[in-house]
Formats: C-alpha cells, sequence, structure tokens
C-alpha cells in the first residue's frame, strides 16, 4: 500500500531498539529519508546501517545523544 509519504522527512527519537526502531523501519521501507535518535552511539549507529540496507533510496541519519537533557535536547 503507498501511503503517499515517500520523499518526506521523519524524526524518530529511542530507535536503536524496540519500538523505536520498528518505526524507524516502517518509515523506511516506505520511502521516508529518516534522522534516528538514542542514547547508545554503537547500537544506534548498527541501526543506522540496517535501515539503509532496507532501502537504499533514502538517507538515514543519525544522531547520539540523550534528548532530555538541555545539551542534546
Amino acid at each position: 500500500m503507498d501511503l503517499g509519504i515517500a520523499g518526506r522527512w521523519a524524526m524518530v527519537c529511542a530507535a536503536s531498539k524496540g519500538l523505536g526502531k520498528a518505526c524507524a523501519q516502517a518509515l523506511v521501507i516506505e520511502g521516508v529519508n529518516v534522522v534516528i535518535t538514542a542514547r547508545g552511539e554503537q547500537m544506534l549507529n548498527e541501526t543506522a546501517n540496517q535501515l539503509r540496507a532496507l532501502n537504499p533510496q533514502v538517507t538515514v541519519i543519525a544522531v547520539a545523544g540523550d534528548i532530555s537533557t538541555p545539551a542534546h535536547g
């Protein structure tokens, strides 16, 4: 089913695992470019590489940080 969202951008927080990762995967499969964020840099980068492999046509940007702190929020 074409949701008509291909080419758009989305930001997904807590995206290195669990529901956040599943949301990012669904968006990437639909052709949405994503910025993903999570606290753990290594796992976040692994997830970013997995997402890029799912759909090489989209852009995946990984930003490690804790969005609950002023320095990263």
